[in-house]
């Protein structure tokens, strides 16, 4: 039934992404999609183990560094590595390769410092292997994601595909995830529609953002108030990591540019309605009041909502205490605080959904 249910979330996020798309692209795409075909898979152990060791048989180590980077890689691993266990190993082995690397690799396992971060261009450089340098940027992007650096996170990663890293989840999981936090929502969708192909396959804590983002995106509509509210939230953390350069003055335009579009419309509506009014009384004079519905919102930072009341009651989502509680630690510990947030707020509105109303 879970698979059904991805199925036709697939189709119907596929459906309205073809209604922007044109050519011969477009039919090519809807084919793959309507067959529910998974457009990407992530290599298994004993394939990325076979590009390792062909890397590394070109890589002209120090005798020491290949004989440690070859007990990294047994035949048989000892244990079930994941994905990003697997990434793990590679960026470990590639650190053996060159000072650059080994100096990214050991940022990546420290905390940040911040406002600046490093920008190893040598990962551009072509004659780095491609297997090294699009895993360490993938590598990289995962760390700074953590840290909410989502604009470095789309500058290593941003043109990057499934089929070029080990680890293509982690990769299409923190595209979503840096497209949702720069309000960015079609980019978003696209990437979150790709990802949930393989929903089953995910970490769980990968399902749950990614049905998160995909509720959060569901009711946002361009130029409203909760989007121009989510813009002004970009600006301010991009501020509170000291950015406040061009791209940033950009983006205060765009809000400032909506919110005088938006007081312009409402102006507008308010002078219709007192022209009906007028009308509608033979040209009496009416007193002159401001609409009861012009008055904008209060903007919030994004996806804020009201607290609500849901009492002490057992039943709250559909996890046990125990099991919701570890995922909200995990989620705390591996993603942004507004993903808490987020997951909070997900199982306050199942307990209302399953709460009977009062007869």
């Amino acid at each position: 039934m879970r698979q059904v249910r991805s199925a036709i979330r697939t189709f119907i996020a596929v459906a309205f992404a073809l209604g922007a798309a044109t050519g011969g692209q477009l039919l090519s795409t809807a084919h793959a999609e309507i067959a529910f075909e998974a457009t990407w898979e992530a290599p298994s152990y004993p394939v990325v183990r076979e590009q390792v060791m062909s890397w590394l048989a070109d890589a002209e180590l120090p005798s020491s560094a290949e004989k440690s980077v070859r007990k990294l890689w047994p035949v048989q691993p000892p244990d079930a590595l994941d994905a990003s266990q697997i990434l793990d190993l590679a960026a470990a082995s590639f650190a053996a390769s060159s000072d650059d690397a080994a100096e990214l690799v050991a940022a990546c396992n420290s905390a940040y410092e911040g406002p600046a971060v490093a920008d190893p261009q040598w990962l551009a450089d072509a004659d780095v292997p491609p297997l090294v340098r699009r895993n360490l940027r993938l590598y990289y992007a995962r760390w700074l994601a953590q840290y909410g650096l989502y604009d470095e996170v789309l500058h290593q990663i941003g043109d990057l595909r499934p089929s070029e890293v080990i680890d293509p989840a982690s990769l299409l999981f923190y595209q979503m995830v840096a497209y949702h936090q720069l309000v960015r929502p079609d980019d978003a969708r696209s990437v979150m529609v790709q990802l949930l192909e393989r929903e089953e396959s995910l970490p769980r804590r990968f399902q749950q953002v990614a049905q998160l983002v995909e509720r959060d995106l569901a009711g946002l509509e361009d130029e409203s108030l909760d989007h121009i509210a989510r813009r002004m939230h970009d600006i301010r953390r991009r501020l509170a990591y000291g950015r406040a350069g061009a791209q940033v003055q950009e983006i205060e335009k765009g809000v400032l540019d909506s919110l005088d579009k938006k007081i312009k419309d409402l102006e507008d509506q308010q002078q219709q309605q007192q022209a009906s009014a007028s009308a509608g009384s033979g040209g009496a004079q009416q007193p002159s009041q401001g609409m009861q519905d012009s008055k904008i919102a209060e903007l919030k930072a994004p996806m804020q909502v009201d607290r609500r009341d849901i009492g002490n009651k057992s039943g709250w989502g559909d996890l046990p205490p125990k099991e919701r509680e570890q995922a909200l630690q995990q989620i705390g510990r591996e993603f942004p605080a507004h993903y808490r947030e987020l997951v909070e707020q997900y199982f306050r509105e199942l307990a209302n959904e399953q709460t009977p109303p009062p007869k």
